[in-house]
């Protein structure tokens, strides 16, 4: 079986580690070096920001 392309960018996962606080866990051992609690937060993010985005674009 294939395995599945990410469906965040690599900018944005990085930009949403910085604005968490873990990028420097990022840059030193990799994504999987973080927690699983990280991981779980950097998606909920993903989706607040898609949200809002989403949110933004309609029509009113």
């Amino acid at each position: 079986m294939s395995r599945r392309r990410g469906i965040m960018s690599d900018q944005l996962k990085e930009e949403i580690a910085q604005e968490l606080g873990f990028y420097d866990v990022v840059q030193k051992d990799g994504w999987s070096g973080i927690t699983s609690r990280d991981a779980g937060n950097m998606v909920k993010r993903a989706v607040e920001l898609a949200s809002q985005r989403l949110s933004e674009n309609r029509p009113h």
